[in-house]
């Protein structure tokens, strides 16, 4: 009788336990960017911002110049704005911020507003990104403009 002598490796063998992991890696490189882009919305500025709440959940409520709602990501039809903030912010008590463009009528946001205090959000934050320009600037601006008006 042959006596068959196999030995079994102790080692691991970490080959594929690496390419796996580049992979991974790789996944996670190019679609990380791609998570945090949102709707692009070019926003006002003010003298004071504070900063998104990362500890809580919030959605975001966006208005593009051209009049298109978006909720996070998903664009909203302004007839169904109440019942998806109702679902998706008052039943899971999220906090609601609202960023606009800088060129949307004050009339569309003031509007919005409205809707989303009648769905039942008491505190609605307004998303601005900081100014550099001070009250003198601006009254500086306002100077020269009416002197060159007024020749």
């Amino acid at each position: 009788m042959a006596r068959n002598n196999k030995t079994y490796q102790s080692e691991i063998n970490v080959t594929p336990f690496v390419d796996v992991v580049l992979v991974l890696l790789i996944i996670f490189m190019i679609t990380a960017p791609m998570l945090d882009q949102g709707v692009e919305i070019d926003l006002p500025q003010t003298k004071e911002v504070d900063v998104l709440p990362t500890d809580t959940e919030h959605l975001v409520l966006s208005i593009q110049k051209d009049g298109k709602i978006f909720l996070d990501n998903y664009e909203v039809g302004l007839d169904t704005l109440e019942e998806r903030i109702n679902v998706l912010v008052t039943e899971k008590q999220r906090a609601l911020f609202i960023k606009a463009d800088t060129t949307v009528p004050y009339g569309v946001v003031v509007d919005i507003m409205g809707r989303v205090k009648a769905a039942g959000i008491q505190n609605l934050g307004i998303v601005a990104n900081p100014s550099d320009i001070t009250a003198d600037d601006i009254k500086a601006l306002h100077q020269n403009e009416e002197t060159q008006n007024q020749k």
